[in-house]
């Protein structure tokens, strides 16, 4: 990618795990790279103790690399780093200022119906403030990981959502983003 100023800013939230950034998610990472072509700029950073995920502590790094994205940026979350990233937004909506589209690849929905969770509380209309940005949630039929339920309780905690059901695809989408490509580019 190259560094002009005239490059969309895509920022690349990881998955949590022992060794996720640097020999699963950068396989993600790649992909959409390739994919999305010149005219990109991606950004991956590590998140904090990747193999026990803190909402706080990803949440203030979040935080902070959406607060030095230009506007027009794209997001995307992968797994726990996408309910992360998502939930963040929500409490934090001065972030959605510089957002074009979020995008959540497998991510694991906290709340009624989903996985529980001590970090991170929802309400019924936790999504609420995320209505004004394009959403694209995206889940393979054959991931062992995020049961395939959870991309319907997103769909109706944001109905505003377009979703990507992706057949025979896994948790890593089989290390294949060029729907998330495919819909950057459209943006």
């Amino acid at each position: 990618m190259t560094d002009s100023a005239a490059d969309r800013p895509v920022l690349f939230i990881q998955g949590g795990g022992a060794g996720t950034h640097a020999q699963w998610d950068n396989r993600l990472v790649a992909s959409l790279e390739q994919a999305l072509g010149r005219g990109y700029r991606l950004r991956y950073p590590a998140m904090p103790n990747e193999d026990d995920p803190d909402f706080a502590a990803w949440s203030a790094a979040i935080g902070l690399e959406i607060s030095q994205l230009p506007a027009g940026a794209v997001l995307v979350g992968h797994s726990v780093g996408g309910t992360i990233l998502v939930h963040t937004l929500a409490r934090q909506p001065e972030l959605l200022s510089t957002v074009s589209a979020l995008c959540l690849v497998a991510a694991p929905f906290i709340g009624p119906g989903g996985w529980p969770s001590q970090d991170i509380g929802v309400t019924a209309d936790w999504a609420a403030p995320l209505r004004p940005i394009r959403t694209f949630l995206y889940q393979g039929d054959a991931d062992d990981i995020t049961p395939a339920s959870h991309l319907d309780l997103y769909a109706r905690a944001m109905p505003h959502a377009l979703l990507r059901r992706l057949a025979g695809r896994d948790h890593q989408l089989n290390d294949d983003l060029r729907e998330v490509a495919r819909d950057t580019l459209d943006i």
